[in-house]
Protein backbone atom coordinates (compact mmCIF):
# COMPACT_ATOMS: atom_id res chain seq x y z
CA UNK A 1 0.00 0.00 0.00
CA UNK A 2 2.86 2.37 0.84
CA UNK A 3 4.50 1.54 -2.51
CA UNK A 4 1.30 2.39 -4.38
CA UNK A 5 0.91 5.68 -2.53
CA UNK A 6 4.56 6.60 -3.26
CA UNK A 7 4.13 5.90 -6.97
CA UNK A 8 0.90 7.90 -7.07
CA UNK A 9 2.64 10.81 -5.33
CA UNK A 10 5.53 10.74 -7.83
CA UNK A 11 3.11 10.71 -10.78
CA UNK A 12 1.13 13.60 -9.26
CA UNK A 13 4.28 15.70 -8.75
CA UNK A 14 5.49 14.94 -12.29
CA UNK A 15 2.11 15.94 -13.68
CA UNK A 16 2.05 19.18 -11.73
CA UNK A 17 5.60 20.05 -12.79
CA UNK A 18 4.74 19.32 -16.42
CA UNK A 19 1.61 21.42 -16.17
CA UNK A 20 3.55 24.27 -14.59
CA UNK A 21 6.00 24.35 -17.49
CA UNK A 22 4.60 26.59 -20.27
CA UNK A 23 4.12 25.06 -23.71
CA UNK A 24 6.16 26.30 -26.64
CA UNK A 25 5.56 27.79 -30.04
CA UNK A 26 8.45 26.24 -31.96
CA UNK A 27 9.80 28.52 -34.69
CA UNK A 28 11.68 26.85 -37.56
CA UNK A 29 13.41 28.70 -40.38
CA UNK A 30 13.69 27.70 -44.04
CA UNK A 31 15.85 30.20 -45.89
CA UNK A 32 17.11 28.72 -49.15
CA UNK A 33 16.47 25.78 -51.49
CA UNK A 34 14.50 22.75 -50.33
CA UNK A 35 16.90 19.80 -50.18
CA UNK A 36 17.50 16.65 -48.08
CA UNK A 37 19.13 18.72 -45.31
CA UNK A 38 16.02 20.92 -45.10
CA UNK A 39 13.77 17.86 -45.01
CA UNK A 40 15.83 16.26 -42.23
CA UNK A 41 15.77 19.50 -40.21
CA UNK A 42 11.99 19.94 -40.44
CA UNK A 43 11.24 16.26 -39.84
CA UNK A 44 13.36 16.09 -36.69
CA UNK A 45 11.89 19.28 -35.25
CA UNK A 46 8.28 18.28 -35.99
CA UNK A 47 8.86 15.07 -34.06
CA UNK A 48 10.54 16.95 -31.19
CA UNK A 49 7.61 19.39 -31.05
CA UNK A 50 5.20 16.48 -30.73
CA UNK A 51 7.29 14.96 -27.94
CA UNK A 52 7.31 18.28 -26.05
CA UNK A 53 3.62 18.84 -26.63
CA UNK A 54 4.12 22.22 -28.29
CA UNK A 55 1.03 24.26 -29.10
CA UNK A 56 2.21 25.24 -32.59
CA UNK A 57 5.08 24.75 -35.02
CA UNK A 58 5.70 27.92 -37.04
CA UNK A 59 7.81 27.52 -40.18
CA UNK A 60 9.10 30.88 -41.40
CA UNK A 61 9.87 30.41 -45.09
CA UNK A 62 11.76 32.17 -47.86
CA UNK A 63 12.65 29.71 -50.62
CA UNK A 64 12.97 29.60 -54.42
CA UNK A 65 11.94 25.92 -54.41
CA UNK A 66 13.93 22.71 -54.50
CA UNK A 67 13.81 18.95 -54.88
CA UNK A 68 10.48 17.21 -55.43
CA UNK A 69 11.48 14.24 -53.27
CA UNK A 70 12.41 16.46 -50.31
CA UNK A 71 9.22 18.48 -50.74
CA UNK A 72 7.00 15.40 -50.68
CA UNK A 73 8.74 14.10 -47.59
CA UNK A 74 8.13 17.40 -45.78
CA UNK A 75 4.46 17.50 -46.87
CA UNK A 76 3.90 13.99 -45.50
CA UNK A 77 5.47 14.97 -42.18
CA UNK A 78 3.27 18.09 -41.96
CA UNK A 79 0.09 16.10 -42.58
CA UNK A 80 1.15 13.46 -40.04
CA UNK A 81 2.28 16.00 -37.41
CA UNK A 82 0.55 15.77 -34.03
CA UNK A 83 1.14 19.49 -33.51
CA UNK A 84 -0.59 22.17 -35.63
CA UNK A 85 1.77 23.50 -38.31
CA UNK A 86 1.72 27.03 -39.71
CA UNK A 87 3.86 28.26 -42.62
CA UNK A 88 4.62 31.97 -42.61
CA UNK A 89 6.15 33.40 -45.80
CA UNK A 90 8.29 36.19 -44.39
CA UNK A 91 9.85 38.74 -44.15
CA UNK A 92 8.60 41.23 -46.74
CA UNK A 93 10.28 40.47 -50.04
CA UNK A 94 10.38 36.74 -49.35
CA UNK A 95 8.72 34.09 -51.51
CA UNK A 96 7.40 30.56 -51.38
CA UNK A 97 8.05 29.41 -54.92
CA UNK A 98 7.87 25.99 -56.55
CA UNK A 99 8.33 23.34 -53.84
CA UNK A 100 7.97 26.03 -51.18
CA UNK A 101 4.49 26.90 -52.45
CA UNK A 102 3.35 23.29 -52.14
CA UNK A 103 4.71 23.04 -48.59
CA UNK A 104 2.93 26.27 -47.64
CA UNK A 105 -0.37 25.01 -49.06
CA UNK A 106 -0.04 21.78 -47.05
CA UNK A 107 0.17 23.55 -43.69
CA UNK A 108 -2.86 23.85 -41.42
CA UNK A 109 -2.32 27.61 -41.53
CA UNK A 110 -0.71 29.46 -44.43
CA UNK A 111 0.18 33.07 -43.66
CA UNK A 112 2.14 35.67 -45.60
CA UNK A 113 3.82 38.97 -44.86
CA UNK A 114 3.00 42.01 -47.01
CA UNK A 115 5.18 42.21 -50.10
CA UNK A 116 5.66 38.45 -50.44
CA UNK A 117 4.50 36.05 -53.14
CA UNK A 118 3.61 32.39 -53.58
CA UNK A 119 3.33 30.10 -56.59
CA UNK A 120 5.30 29.14 -59.73
CA UNK A 121 5.09 25.46 -58.84
CA UNK A 122 5.57 24.05 -62.34
CA UNK A 123 7.75 20.90 -62.08
CA UNK A 124 11.25 21.22 -63.54
CA UNK A 125 13.27 18.22 -64.70
CA UNK A 126 16.73 17.99 -63.15
CA UNK A 127 19.03 18.55 -66.09
CA UNK A 128 17.46 15.83 -68.23
CA UNK A 129 15.71 15.93 -71.57
CA UNK A 130 12.42 14.07 -71.29
CA UNK A 131 9.96 13.08 -73.97
CA UNK A 132 6.78 15.08 -74.39
CA UNK A 133 4.61 12.24 -73.12
CA UNK A 134 6.75 11.80 -70.00
CA UNK A 135 6.79 15.56 -69.41
CA UNK A 136 2.98 15.60 -69.55
CA UNK A 137 2.84 12.72 -67.07
CA UNK A 138 5.09 14.59 -64.64
CA UNK A 139 2.96 17.72 -65.00
CA UNK A 140 -0.31 15.84 -64.47
CA UNK A 141 1.10 14.09 -61.42
CA UNK A 142 2.23 17.38 -59.87
CA UNK A 143 -1.13 19.01 -60.64
CA UNK A 144 -3.09 16.16 -59.05
CA UNK A 145 -0.77 16.23 -56.02
CA UNK A 146 -1.30 19.95 -55.41
CA UNK A 147 -5.04 19.61 -56.05
CA UNK A 148 -5.30 16.97 -53.34
CA UNK A 149 -3.38 19.14 -50.87
CA UNK A 150 -5.47 22.24 -51.59
CA UNK A 151 -8.73 20.30 -51.33
CA UNK A 152 -7.65 18.71 -48.05
CA UNK A 153 -6.84 22.11 -46.53
CA UNK A 154 -9.93 23.83 -47.96
CA UNK A 155 -7.95 26.17 -50.21
CA UNK A 156 -8.66 27.46 -53.75
CA UNK A 157 -8.17 24.31 -55.81
CA UNK A 158 -8.30 25.99 -59.23
CA UNK A 159 -5.70 28.61 -58.40
CA UNK A 160 -3.48 25.96 -56.82
CA UNK A 161 -3.69 23.93 -60.04
CA UNK A 162 -2.81 27.01 -62.09
CA UNK A 163 0.32 27.45 -60.01
CA UNK A 164 1.44 24.09 -61.39
CA UNK A 165 -0.09 24.08 -64.88
CA UNK A 166 0.51 27.74 -65.79
CA UNK A 167 3.33 28.48 -63.31
CA UNK A 168 1.55 31.58 -62.00
CA UNK A 169 2.65 33.40 -58.88
CA UNK A 170 0.43 35.67 -56.77
CA UNK A 171 1.03 38.38 -54.19
CA UNK A 172 0.09 38.02 -50.54
CA UNK A 173 -2.96 40.23 -51.01
CA UNK A 174 -4.28 38.30 -53.98
CA UNK A 175 -3.50 34.97 -52.31
CA UNK A 176 -5.66 36.03 -49.36
CA UNK A 177 -8.41 37.29 -51.64
CA UNK A 178 -8.40 34.07 -53.68
CA UNK A 179 -8.40 31.96 -50.49
CA UNK A 180 -5.06 30.35 -51.15
CA UNK A 181 -3.68 31.60 -47.83
CA UNK A 182 -5.41 32.24 -44.52
CA UNK A 183 -4.16 35.63 -43.39
CA UNK A 184 -1.59 38.42 -43.76
CA UNK A 185 0.58 39.43 -40.79
CA UNK A 186 3.22 42.12 -40.62
CA UNK A 187 5.54 40.14 -38.34
CA UNK A 188 5.71 37.11 -36.06
CA UNK A 189 4.13 38.89 -33.09
CA UNK A 190 1.22 40.09 -35.23
CA UNK A 191 0.78 36.60 -36.63
CA UNK A 192 0.60 34.93 -33.20
CA UNK A 193 -1.96 37.50 -32.04
CA UNK A 194 -4.14 36.80 -35.06
CA UNK A 195 -3.85 33.04 -34.53
CA UNK A 196 -5.05 33.21 -30.93
CA UNK A 197 -8.41 31.43 -30.70
CA UNK A 198 -8.36 30.39 -34.36
CA UNK A 199 -10.15 27.15 -35.18
CA UNK A 200 -8.31 24.56 -37.27
CA UNK A 201 -8.86 20.93 -38.19
CA UNK A 202 -6.29 18.52 -36.78
CA UNK A 203 -6.62 14.78 -37.08
CA UNK A 204 -10.15 15.11 -38.43
CA UNK A 205 -11.25 17.12 -35.40
CA UNK A 206 -11.68 20.83 -34.98
CA UNK A 207 -9.38 22.37 -32.40
CA UNK A 208 -8.84 25.89 -31.10
CA UNK A 209 -5.37 27.44 -30.95
CA UNK A 210 -4.51 28.75 -27.48
CA UNK A 211 -1.17 30.52 -27.84
CA UNK A 212 -1.51 33.03 -25.00
CA UNK A 213 1.29 32.46 -22.49
CA UNK A 214 3.17 30.05 -24.75
CA UNK A 215 6.91 30.60 -24.93
CA UNK A 216 8.20 31.38 -28.43
CA UNK A 217 11.39 29.36 -28.94
CA UNK A 218 13.61 29.48 -32.01
CA UNK A 219 14.98 26.16 -33.22
CA UNK A 220 17.64 27.02 -35.82
CA UNK A 221 19.20 24.43 -38.09
CA UNK A 222 21.89 22.42 -36.29
CA UNK A 223 25.54 22.32 -37.33
CA UNK A 224 25.17 18.97 -39.09
CA UNK A 225 22.18 20.02 -41.17
CA UNK A 226 23.73 23.44 -41.79
CA UNK A 227 26.90 21.84 -43.17
CA UNK A 228 24.90 19.46 -45.38
CA UNK A 229 22.74 22.36 -46.56
CA UNK A 230 25.84 24.40 -47.44
CA UNK A 231 27.44 21.51 -49.33
CA UNK A 232 24.27 21.21 -51.42
CA UNK A 233 24.85 24.70 -52.82
CA UNK A 234 25.99 24.41 -56.49
CA UNK A 235 28.79 26.97 -55.99
CA UNK A 236 30.17 25.08 -52.98
CA UNK A 237 29.86 21.71 -54.73
CA UNK A 238 31.70 23.12 -57.76
CA UNK A 239 34.58 24.47 -55.69
CA UNK A 240 34.80 21.21 -53.69
CA UNK A 241 35.04 19.26 -56.94
CA UNK A 242 37.91 21.46 -58.19
CA UNK A 243 39.73 21.19 -54.85
CA UNK A 244 39.29 17.42 -54.97
CA UNK A 245 40.73 17.10 -58.47
CA UNK A 246 43.67 19.40 -57.69
CA UNK A 247 44.40 17.68 -54.38
CA UNK A 248 44.44 14.20 -55.93
CA UNK A 249 46.63 15.46 -58.81
CA UNK A 250 49.24 17.01 -56.49
CA UNK A 251 49.29 13.89 -54.32
CA UNK A 252 49.92 11.68 -57.36
CA UNK A 253 52.57 14.02 -58.77
CA UNK A 254 54.39 14.33 -55.42
CA UNK A 255 53.79 11.06 -53.52
CA UNK A 256 54.19 11.39 -49.78
CA UNK A 257 52.95 14.97 -49.52
CA UNK A 258 49.84 13.52 -47.77
CA UNK A 259 48.11 16.86 -47.09
CA UNK A 260 46.94 17.50 -50.70
CA UNK A 261 45.71 13.92 -50.99
CA UNK A 262 43.74 14.09 -47.72
CA UNK A 263 42.13 17.44 -48.58
CA UNK A 264 41.48 16.33 -52.16
CA UNK A 265 39.89 13.03 -51.13
CA UNK A 266 37.59 14.65 -48.56
CA UNK A 267 36.60 17.43 -50.98
CA UNK A 268 35.85 15.00 -53.79
CA UNK A 269 33.69 12.77 -51.58
CA UNK A 270 31.74 15.80 -50.32
CA UNK A 271 31.32 17.00 -53.91
CA UNK A 272 29.89 13.62 -54.96
CA UNK A 273 27.51 13.79 -51.99
CA UNK A 274 26.31 17.19 -53.20
CA UNK A 275 25.90 15.83 -56.73
CA UNK A 276 23.14 13.54 -55.40
CA UNK A 277 20.96 16.58 -54.74
CA UNK A 278 21.89 18.57 -57.86
CA UNK A 279 21.13 18.18 -61.60
CA UNK A 280 24.61 16.98 -62.59
CA UNK A 281 25.62 16.55 -66.23
CA UNK A 282 28.59 14.18 -66.10
CA UNK A 283 29.70 15.27 -69.57
CA UNK A 284 30.50 18.61 -67.93
CA UNK A 285 32.45 16.82 -65.19
CA UNK A 286 34.45 14.88 -67.79
CA UNK A 287 35.20 18.09 -69.72
CA UNK A 288 36.62 19.66 -66.54
CA UNK A 289 38.68 16.52 -65.94
CA UNK A 290 39.93 16.69 -69.55
CA UNK A 291 40.87 20.34 -69.01
CA UNK A 292 43.21 19.41 -66.16
CA UNK A 293 44.72 16.61 -68.24
CA UNK A 294 45.44 19.12 -71.03
CA UNK A 295 46.93 21.60 -68.55
CA UNK A 296 49.25 18.91 -67.19
CA UNK A 297 50.18 17.86 -70.74
CA UNK A 298 51.08 21.49 -71.54
CA UNK A 299 53.53 21.48 -68.63
CA UNK A 300 55.13 18.22 -69.78
CA UNK A 301 54.98 18.89 -73.54
CA UNK A 302 55.72 22.32 -74.95
CA UNK A 303 52.90 22.84 -77.48
CA UNK A 304 53.29 26.63 -77.67
CA UNK A 305 50.03 27.10 -75.77
CA UNK A 306 47.75 24.90 -77.91
CA UNK A 307 47.09 22.38 -75.14
CA UNK A 308 46.55 25.18 -72.60
CA UNK A 309 44.02 26.92 -74.85
CA UNK A 310 42.20 23.62 -75.40
CA UNK A 311 42.20 23.04 -71.64
CA UNK A 312 40.75 26.50 -70.98
CA UNK A 313 37.95 25.93 -73.52
CA UNK A 314 37.15 22.50 -72.03
CA UNK A 315 37.19 23.99 -68.53
CA UNK A 316 34.75 26.79 -69.38
CA UNK A 317 32.39 24.50 -71.31
CA UNK A 318 32.47 21.86 -68.56
CA UNK A 319 31.72 24.46 -65.89
CA UNK A 320 28.73 25.78 -67.85
CA UNK A 321 27.38 22.28 -68.54
CA UNK A 322 27.99 20.81 -65.08
CA UNK A 323 24.62 21.83 -63.58
CA UNK A 324 22.22 22.36 -66.51
CA UNK A 325 19.06 23.66 -64.89
CA UNK A 326 16.62 26.43 -65.80
CA UNK A 327 16.50 27.38 -62.12
CA UNK A 328 19.26 29.87 -61.16
CA UNK A 329 19.64 28.44 -57.64
CA UNK A 330 20.58 25.06 -59.16
CA UNK A 331 23.35 26.47 -61.37
CA UNK A 332 26.91 27.56 -60.66
CA UNK A 333 27.20 31.35 -60.47
CA UNK A 334 28.86 32.86 -63.53
CA UNK A 335 31.22 34.93 -61.37
CA UNK A 336 32.37 31.75 -59.60
CA UNK A 337 33.13 30.17 -62.97
CA UNK A 338 34.94 33.32 -64.11
CA UNK A 339 37.06 33.49 -60.94
CA UNK A 340 38.01 29.79 -61.01
CA UNK A 341 38.83 29.92 -64.72
CA UNK A 342 41.00 33.00 -64.18
CA UNK A 343 42.74 31.47 -61.16
CA UNK A 344 43.36 28.20 -63.01
CA UNK A 345 44.66 30.04 -66.10
CA UNK A 346 47.05 32.13 -63.96
CA UNK A 347 48.25 29.03 -62.12
CA UNK A 348 48.87 27.08 -65.33
CA UNK A 349 50.59 30.08 -66.93
CA UNK A 350 52.85 30.45 -63.90
CA UNK A 351 53.74 26.77 -63.88
CA UNK A 352 54.42 26.72 -67.65
CA UNK A 353 56.57 29.86 -67.36
CA UNK A 354 58.62 28.33 -64.57
CA UNK A 355 59.00 25.10 -66.56
CA UNK A 356 60.24 26.97 -69.66
CA UNK A 357 62.67 29.00 -67.54
CA UNK A 358 63.97 25.79 -65.96
CA UNK A 359 64.57 24.27 -69.42
CA UNK A 360 66.42 27.38 -70.57
CA UNK A 361 68.69 27.61 -67.53
CA UNK A 362 72.27 26.49 -67.91
CA UNK A 363 72.91 23.21 -66.06
CA UNK A 364 74.73 23.68 -62.76
CA UNK A 365 75.41 20.01 -61.95
CA UNK A 366 77.00 17.13 -63.83
CA UNK A 367 79.51 17.43 -66.69
CA UNK A 368 77.38 20.02 -68.51
CA UNK A 369 77.43 22.17 -65.39
CA UNK A 370 81.23 22.54 -65.63
CA UNK A 371 81.21 24.18 -69.04
CA UNK A 372 81.91 27.88 -68.71
CA UNK A 373 83.21 27.47 -65.15
CA UNK A 374 86.31 29.49 -64.25
CA UNK A 375 89.37 27.96 -62.62
CA UNK A 376 93.15 28.33 -62.34
CA UNK A 377 95.98 26.32 -63.90
CA UNK A 378 97.76 24.36 -61.16
CA UNK A 379 100.53 23.33 -63.60
CA UNK A 380 101.47 24.29 -67.11
CA UNK A 381 98.74 23.05 -69.39
CA UNK A 382 99.19 21.94 -72.97
CA UNK A 383 98.53 18.43 -74.13
CA UNK A 384 98.07 17.67 -70.46
CA UNK A 385 98.21 19.33 -67.08
CA UNK A 386 96.16 20.01 -63.95
CA UNK A 387 93.67 22.74 -63.11
CA UNK A 388 91.77 23.71 -59.94
CA UNK A 389 88.01 24.12 -60.50
CA UNK A 390 85.50 24.67 -57.67
CA UNK A 391 88.05 23.43 -55.16
CA UNK A 392 88.70 20.21 -57.14
CA UNK A 393 91.75 19.17 -59.15
CA UNK A 394 91.05 18.03 -62.70
CA UNK A 395 93.23 16.58 -65.45
CA UNK A 396 93.21 19.13 -68.21
CA UNK A 397 94.38 19.79 -71.73
CA UNK A 398 94.36 22.86 -73.94
CA UNK A 399 94.92 23.80 -77.56
CA UNK A 400 97.05 26.72 -76.39
CA UNK A 401 99.91 27.01 -73.97
CA UNK A 402 98.79 27.98 -70.50
CA UNK A 403 101.25 28.73 -67.71
CA UNK A 404 100.78 27.70 -64.08
CA UNK A 405 98.68 30.20 -62.12
CA UNK A 406 96.88 31.65 -65.14
CA UNK A 407 93.04 31.83 -65.06
CA UNK A 408 91.28 29.29 -67.25
CA UNK A 409 87.74 28.48 -68.42
CA UNK A 410 86.28 25.05 -69.09
CA UNK A 411 85.08 24.57 -72.68
CA UNK A 412 84.55 20.81 -72.71
CA UNK A 413 84.40 17.68 -70.56
CA UNK A 414 85.48 14.17 -71.59
CA UNK A 415 85.26 11.67 -68.79
CA UNK A 416 87.59 12.86 -66.04
CA UNK A 417 89.48 15.31 -68.25
CA UNK A 418 88.45 18.86 -69.04
CA UNK A 419 89.37 21.01 -72.00
CA UNK A 420 90.25 24.56 -71.00
CA UNK A 421 91.32 27.85 -72.51
CA UNK A 422 92.78 31.03 -71.18
CA UNK A 423 90.33 33.31 -69.41
CA UNK A 424 90.54 37.06 -69.40
CA UNK A 425 90.58 38.59 -65.94
CA UNK A 426 90.97 36.90 -62.60
CA UNK A 427 89.32 33.83 -61.15
CA UNK A 428 86.19 34.81 -59.14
Amino acid sequence: MKMILACALILLVSFLLGAAQPSEVAVLTVDGPINPATAAYLTANLQSAADRGDRLVLIEMDTPGGLDSSMRGIVKEIFAAKVPVAVYVAPSGARAASAGAVIALSAAICAMAPGTNIGAAHPVTMGQKVEKVMEEKILNDAEAYVEGIARNRGRNVELAKKMVRESISVSAERALQEKVTDLIATDRTDLLKKLEGRRIVKGGRETVLRLSGAKVVLHPMGNRDRILNTIGNPDVAYVLMLLGILGIFFELSTPGAIFPGVIGGISLILAFFAFQTLPVNYAGFLLILLAFVLFIAEIKIVSHGILAIGGAIAFILGSLLLFPSPEPYLRVSRWIIALTCLATALFVTLVITKAVQAHRQRPITGPEGLIGTAGVAETDVGAQGKVLIRGEYWNARSNEAIRSGEPVEVVGVEGLQVTVRKRNGTVP
